[in-house]
Formats: structure tokens, sequence, C-alpha cells
């Protein structure tokens, strides 16, 4: 009591310790992870599957469907903004970014995305965020590494492995072999996994850059990374499609948000 005044004394150490603990929580924030949007050129609109969006929350990120934009100044921004990249499937490569003519047997490709790619990839690779390629991923990031694709497997290809499968598309429908000591290895700590599939390109020649971490029945690279970066992966597979009941394809897309 002072002047018959009451005084009352905070304790200190319960203070900063709440206060810390706020701080700390305040912190620990989701990676948000840019996704690029799938084109339907014949809607002339962009959309996106549920399974890309659901795959990153379940693997405690925040997926953001990012615009279709070649504006640099745009791209720039996102990519200093943004925890990580989703390479989606989608449409061919176009030939021409790796140097080649292009097929009669090369599917529709996306200019405004390969464009946009690019660009995006150039970007979020020179800062080491942590990318992931899934299908066309895998072959566009080979394609822009330096690497080349086949247009077309059932002609320059031949096999018997199924690459295109029917619905349902979670289901497995080969096998690969992992690479041993690789990160995918170490991640999955297998060494055979059941996939899906459903492509008609894939990676011919590998981009100098990248190292294989699986390979399909008929001799496909079906995963890489860089090993000089982070975290910058990709698989031709479709862990999309069977993240719901797959452990493996939930590692995966963990491995991918906890670098972010």
């Amino acid at each position: 009591m002072i002047q018959g005044k009451e005084v009352y004394l905070i304790s200190l150490p319960h203070f900063f310790v709440r206060n810390t603990k706020e701080r700390e929580e305040q912190i620990m924030r989701r990676p948000v992870i840019g996704i690029i949007p799938l084109v339907d050129t014949k809607k002339d609109s962009y959309w996106m599957l549920p399974g890309y969006m659901e795959g990153i929350q379940k693997a405690g990120g925040i997926p953001c469907m990012l615009p279709l934009t070649s504006d640099e100044e745009i791209l720039s921004q996102i990519v200093s903004e943004t925890d990580g990249f989703l390479f989606t499937g989608g449409q061919d490569v176009s030939p021409e970014l790796y140097g080649d003519k292009i097929s009669p047997l090369c599917g529709e490709v996306c200019k405004k995305r390969d464009e946009m790619e690019t660009i995006l990839f150039r970007m979020a690779f020179a800062l080491n965020k942590p990318l992931l390629g899934i299908c066309r991923g895998i072959q566009f990031i080979n394609a822009v590494m330096g690497g080349t694709l086949y247009q077309d497997l059932p002609t320059e290809h031949p096999s018997d492995t199924e690459h295109h499968q029917s619905p349902p598309y979670d289901r497995p429908v080969h096998s690969v072999k992992l690479v041993p000591d690789t990160p995918l290895y170490h991640i999955l700590q297998t060494e055979t996994l059941q996939v899906n599939s459903y492509h008609h390109q894939a990676i011919r020649q590998s981009a100098a850059g990248l190292a294989a971490m699986a390979f399909s029945e008929d001799g496909l690279i079906e995963a890489v990374y860089a090993p000089e970066k982070k975290f910058v992966w990709a698989v031709q597979w479709h862990p999309e499609f069977s993240y719901k009941n797959d452990p493996y394809s939930q590692k995966i897309f963990k491995a991918f948000v906890s670098a972010g």
C-alpha cells in the first residue's frame, strides 16, 4: 500500500514464459505450397484435382493454386512469398523445350504452361525452394534442366508394362525398383514399390543435374532428384490419386511439405 493505493506486482518469469510461448506458436506456421494450375484449353479455364490440394494439406501444408502467368514481376513475388512448388500433371511438354521436333504422336501442348513453369522453376531453383514434380512434372523438370523425353512411349519405347491405366487411378498397375542410398529410398525404406501410372511420355535422357531414384520394370526412369538442392524431387506416378490409403504416397507429400 503506497499513499492509500494498492500496488500489484507482475511475476516476471511467468510473464516472459507466456509471451515466449505465444511467439513460438506464431512461428509454428504451415508451409504455403504453390501449385501449377491445370489448364483446359477447350473450356478456356483453369482447374485443379482435389488430390494435389488434399495431399499437401494432409501433410501439413497450405495448398494454393497459382495464376497462369509469365509475368516475371508477379512470379518473382510469388516465389519470394511461397515456401515450395508442386509441378502438376497435364498436357505434354513441348519438344521445343528440349530442342526436338514435334512428333505427330506428341499430344496437346500448352505453351502458356511451359513458359510460366520455365520462369517459375528457374527462380525457385535458384533460391533453393522445395520443388516436387508429378507425371508431367518429372518430364518438365527433366526437360528444363537439359534432358530429353520420349514423345510417345508406345512407339518409341514399346513394352508390356502398363503405363496408361484405366480407372480407378489409385490402383497400382506396375512396380518400380528404388535406387539404394537415394532420398526416396531412405524415406520409403523399401526396395520395390507398386505404383499407378497414366502417361505416354517419359524421360529419355536424364538431365545432368538430376539423379535417378527409381526405375520401372521396362527400364524407364520413374523418379529423380537434384543432389545439389535441398529438395527437388519428381515422380512419374500419381501420389495425388493414391495418398488417401497409400502410406508411401503420404510420405512423399510429407517429405516435400516438411522441406518447406
